[in-house]
């Protein structure tokens, strides 16, 4: 227990520090939001890859998809990797960057209103990230708790409340450039530690071969006579599986703080160093995770109250009988990357909520005079004000998710799908398509905001019919079709209005 508590302490001490170190960065909003948008390659591709992966990963996605597919859960992480890091900073990256300077974009709700002309869309796009970016991060609180509880024996209430200050604090001193500085030395901490849990809990179980083998000789959930499935290439259920890897994956395209990193990185070849970085580390953790939940199978279930399988205690249950020192560092493994994704999450909500909808300010298309231009002592003025009232919505955010962590509604894996599902099935074909294609109409972005949230509220409100991960991953691939369809049967935006706004690209 002392190691335990010895490294933890260390490692909270780090984050604090980072906090203090960084926090007369963050006097203006430019510093607070987007680190002056001058933030270098590693910085931001580990930045991108923690706020990815977070206890949501680790303890419910892992310990859930390993239960259900075996071994083949692991072409989750592969398609992280690939679609999720790789194609996301290709597709995404320099145009993002460019695109956002050149409007003086910082927000992704601050884009939509820019880049379609039409505020209507930013105060939407805001209370749509605000209320969907809350059950994430229950999960993540969630995630992360139930990994001290087996660690350190500490009630799972004092847990989140621990982690929710903690969070709150360095988020609010230093603001982002703080939050990637920490997401660096955490992503560190995660990719040893992620191969070192494997290696032991492999070792644990005789070897890889060994493991495997116990793994074939399971039989099937829906043929008992049929053995072998948790350990065959595509597992039990190929297609849901596939709906996992969309929804895991061609989320993160779509998502406010995960787009946001390319917001802020220096040039261009910075994202070109970023890619390789962010999909290495996404090989590595993201695979590793839903590698070791494959073989969740071989340690007894935790059974609930209501007589069903505890999905989010799989894991747990795995690490249990492991070294002090190893739980120690599988305790800072999901500790890191759950506070990564922590201090991304509220502070992309704080920033939209404040930006967008408190100090919502009159956007003019570049080469344009803004009206009514102010002197630079009131500008000073208002910009410490602006980052005053994001640090006491950050208190906020985390209040809200803290109550619904203490009383989570469902399992981690249906939170965060709800949430993917809401956020990028309402964001990522617009925002995308609005980078790239002259044609995105206005009628057509608000289409696919109704649309994602839409269908999600209702299934949700049906008792989930559809099951949440493939409701998600049904309404990220319909938002395509909803947007090219609209543009084609609406009005058009006026030319030389797009004109200016794609200037960017020449």
């Amino acid at each position: 227990m002392f190691i335990k508590v010895l490294l933890t302490v260390i490692f909270l001490a780090v984050m604090i520090g980072v906090g203090l170190y960084t926090r007369k960065q963050a006097s203006s909003v430019d510093g607070f939001v987007l680190g002056g948008r001058a933030v270098g390659p590693w910085l931001t591709a580990f930045a991108f890859g923690t706020s990815y992966f977070s206890a949501v990963v680790f303890v419910g996605y892992a310990g859930q998809f390993g239960w259900k597919y075996g071994l083949s859960s692991a072409w989750i992480g592969i398609g992280n990797a690939i679609i999720g890091s790789l194609l996301a900073w290709i597709i995404l990256g320099k145009r993002t960057k460019l695109m956002t300077q050149h409007i003086e974009s910082r927000t992704m709700p601050d884009f939509f209103g820019t880049r379609f002309q039409d505020q209507g869309l930013r105060v939407a796009a805001s209370i749509i990230a605000f209320v969907f970016l809350i059950p994430y991060t229950a999960g993540v609180y969630s995630g992360i708790s139930r990994l001290f509880e087996m660690g350190f024996n500490i009630p799972y209430e004092y847990c989140v409340i621990i982690m929710s200050v903690l969070t709150a604090v360095y988020v609010i001193l230093g603001g982002y450039k703080a939050t990637a500085m920490n997401d660096f030395i955490q992503g560190i901490i995660m990719l040893f530690g992620i191969v070192a849990v494997i290696a032991a809990v492999l070792n644990a179980q005789g070897g890889l071969v060994v493991a495997v083998d116990k793994l074939a000789a399971l039989p099937s959930d829906v043929d008992p006579d049929m053995n072998g499935g948790f350990a065959s290439w595509f597992g039990p259920d190929p297609w849901g599986l596939l709906g996992v890897v969309i929804l895991t994956s061609l989320g993160t395209m779509g998502l406010p703080q995960m787009v946001g990193k390319f917001y802020s990185i220096t040039d261009e070849a910075a994202i070109k160093r970023g890619t390789v970085i962010s999909t290495l580390f996404a090989f590595v953790v993201a695979g590793g995770c839903y590698f070791l939940g494959g073989f969740g199978r071989l340690y007894d279930p935790v059974i609930a109250a209501n007589g069903k399988i505890a999905y989010d205690s799989i894991i747990p249950a795995m690490l249990v009988t492991l070294p002090d020192v190893l739980i120690a560092l599988v305790v800072l493994l999901v500790l890191s990357a759950s506070m990564s994704t922590l201090a991304s999450l509220v502070l992309t909500s704080s920033s939209t909520m404040t930006l967008d909808l408190i100090y919502r300010d009159k956007k003019s298309l570049p080469g344009e005079v803004e009206e009514g231009t102010i002197d630079d002592l009131v500008a000073e003025k208002i910009e410490r004000r602006k980052v005053v009232v994001m640090r006491v919505l950050i208190m906020f955010f985390i209040a809200i998710s803290l109550l619904i962590a203490l009383n989570p509604p469902t399992f981690i894996a249906q939170l965060m799908g709800i949430s993917w599902g809401a956020l990028a099935g309402a964001f990522l074909a617009p925002f995308m398509l609005g980078l790239y294609w002259r044609g995105v109409t206005t009628t057509s972005v608000w289409a696919c905001f109704f649309w994602g949230v839409g269908l999600t509220v209702v299934n949700m409100l049906l008792g989930n019919p559809i099951n949440p991960i493939n409701c998600g991953a049904i309404a990220m691939l319909g938002g395509f079709p909803v947007v090219w369809i609209t543009s084609l049967l609406t009005k058009k935006m006026d030319t030389t209005i797009v004109s200016k706004i794609f200037e960017c690209y020449k």
